[in-house]
């Protein structure tokens, strides 16, 4: 159902409590695909949902306004999952305008393929009287599409921030202050860090302008999740040192294991962190989702990945997480390898060549063992993750 934020200010969003996957990030807790409806002088809708949502998302406009007296739709990102439903709206609201960013009508157009709709292209400062108040338009770029902008109601505080600032996250509460704190905490940073981090550098600078201008927001309205209203910087904070990639006295140990002989050197390695006195996760991959493990990599200072060698190569899972740590780019992170091996024992190697492509640190020559590790094997490992503590502590 619709939902007050301010007055004039209506959130008519739909929650989506079944999604567990989204580009190959685990959505352990669903989402939501906000939408927020201004009343003024003129009515102007931000941003649709996903097309099947399309029935409940106009039953919650109904509840406000009829449908057809909205004036003007503002498309802050042009992502299926927020214009989907667009078409359907565009029938049978016929608005005035159809607002968004250089990029996003070259998007809609690719997208939805009409030329016909009534574009209006604004860029980053341009303002848009409504009648009591003012729509000011931010581009940002590649946070996460070359189409996304911001739209701010100047006179109200409220930042309507599309992707940033979210949560994949479905709850009955729409607000910052009406949910569990650390799991709202939790999924913010899990979908800073499978979503946002390629793009750290473009944030930090967003977040620096922010500050530099002074800005203040009452609200941070986003696309995904609950509103923030108790403490709208709180976000914003994490966003400066989550963007800063300031990482932590931490150790992420990631791998998957055949006969369990990688597996007993990923324990060997964890009791040589224990005697360092370093924080640090086993994580294997077998039981926890890719996207679960980059969230703990985010302000982790070094990674150990281990495999056994499969087929001269890694093993599947391994493989997949290299690649998906690939595309997110994380900076001043460190690692290194092990893993054990049968006859040839490429996997160590390939695992390094991989953190390398990435651009991570090698802390360590990798750790390689033949077969199921002797007494003596596993006290290498405890040296090994002595080495990796001691490192990590410097």
């Amino acid at each position: 159902m619709a939902l007050k934020v301010k007055e004039g200010i209506y959130w008519v969003g739909v929650i989506d409590w079944n999604l567990r996957e989204f580009h190959g990030y685990l959505t352990d807790k669903g989402t939501t695909y906000n939408s927020y409806l201004v009343l003024d002088e003129k009515v102007v809708l931000f941003d649709t949902v996903k097309s099947e949502f399309f029935p409940i998302f106009l039953d919650n406009i109904k509840e406000i306004i009829d449908p057809k007296e909205i004036d003007l739709i503002v498309v802050n990102h042009v992502e299926m999952d927020h214009s989907g439903a667009l078409p359907k709206v565009m029938e049978i609201i016929k608005p005035e305008k159809l607002i968004c960013s250089p990029k996003g009508k070259e998007h809609l157009i690719k997208h939805f393929h009409r030329e016909d709709w009534p574009y209006e292209v604004v860029k980053s400062g341009d303002q848009l009287s409504i009648g009591k108040r003012t729509i000011k338009f931010l581009e940002t770029r590649m946070l996460h599409w070359p189409d996304s902008m911001f739209s701010l109601l100047v006179e109200d505080g409220v930042l309507i921030s599309q992707d940033a600032f979210g949560q994949h996250y479905a709850t009955y509460g729409r607000f910052d202050d009406e949910v569990d704190q650390a799991e709202l905490m939790r999924q913010a940073k899990k979908y800073y860090a499978n979503i946002l981090l390629p793009y750290s550098g473009l944030v930090s600078k967003l977040v620096e302008e922010v500050e530099k201008a002074g800005l203040k927001f009452e609200v941070i309205a986003p696309d995904h999740g609950v509103i923030w209203r108790k403490d709208p910087d709180k976000i914003i904070q994490s966003y400066k040192k989550w963007s800063a990639q300031q990482r932590e006295e931490k150790v992420v140990i990631v791998y998957d294991t055949m006969w369990h002989s990688t597996e007993l050197l990923a324990q060997g390695i964890s009791k040589g962190l224990e005697d360092e006195g370093v924080d640090h996760l086993l994580m294997n991959l077998h039981f926890n989702h890719r996207s679960e493990i980059i969230t703990e990599i985010l302000d982790a200072k070094a990674i150990l990945v281990g495999s056994p060698t499969m087929n001269n190569y890694l093993l599947p899972t391994v493989g997949d997480f290299l690649a998906y740590l690939k595309g997110l780019k994380p900076k001043g992170l460190k690692g290194a390898a092990f893993g054990s091996y049968g006859w040839s024992g490429e996997s160590v190697k390939v695992i390094e060549k991989e953190l390398e492509s990435v651009g991570i640190e090698l802390i360590s020559e990798g750790l390689r063992v033949n077969f199921v590790p002797s007494e003596e094997d596993m006290k290498k490992a405890r040296e090994f993750g002595r080495k990796i503590g001691r490192y990590v502590k410097s």
